[in-house]
């Protein structure tokens, strides 16, 4: 499918996707759908503990790179996963403006690392942040109690219902730790019922601008 650079309100860029009418981010801002969703109300749960992290749709990096950059700020150790079943192109990574757009020209070079490492090997990419990326389908996850935190950012269950599934959410739940939890920028009632379905416990938050509401979904 087509894919296009578009920039979004907090003139972060994104890759939309005309055919589906989707982009990879919130139009209304990358940036700050991603700090509110991911890590105000993910990571920030377990400030000053270690911690692995499976993210669900790497995507741009962009997740990836702002958690990378709260890691060294905290100096908090992450083991981050990010799964992938179709990467983006370098072409595409180098008009990301990420670096720019968060005002630390100085870490371009890491966040290029975060796409030019290898995939299936865990890569230190700072003293405080690995990354593995694995390219796989959601449903071929099998991961048993080894997260304590999940970013879902799957494509919206508009064009891609499957990914927001009972099994798929069965999956999540197996691969996260007691306790651990499961963020996600959508709210609709069906994803709502299948997490709860799955066996999460589920809390509705303020969205990100541009969205009412968000979930975020614990395992008791």
């Amino acid at each position: 499918m087509k894919r296009e650079i578009i920039q979004t309100q907090d003139g972060s860029a994104s890759i939309f996707i005309p055919e589906w009418n989707e982009s990879y981010h919130s139009k209304h801002g990358a940036i700050q759908e991603a700090y509110h969703v991911f890590i105000k109300n993910g990571l920030s749960l377990f400030q000053g503990d270690s911690i692995s992290i499976l993210e669900i749709g790497f995507g741009t990096g962009l997740n990836a790179f702002i958690t990378l950059l709260e890691a060294e700020k905290n100096n908090q150790a992450i083991a981050y996963v990010g799964v992938e079943a179709f990467p983006v192109s370098i072409d595409e990574v180098s008009k990301m403006n990420y670096p720019e757009a968060l005002n630390v020209l100085d870490k371009k070079n890491i966040f290029e690392s975060l796409h030019d490492s290898l995939w299936e090997n865990q890569n230190q990419l700072t003293s405080n942040f690995s990354l593995t990326k694995r390219k796989q389908f959601f449903h071929e996850i099998s991961d048993v109690n080894q997260f304590d935190l999940i970013y879902f950012d799957a494509f919206g269950y508009r064009v891609q219902p499957e990914l927001w599934s009972v099994v798929i959410f069965e999956k999540m739940y197996q691969a996260l730790r007691k306790e651990g939890v499961l963020v996600t920028y959508a709210c609709r009632s069906i994803i709502k019922n299948a997490m709860l379905e799955a066996g999460f416990s589920i809390e509705k938050l303020p969205g990100a601008p541009g969205k009412r509401e968000m979930l975020r979904a614990i395992k008791k």
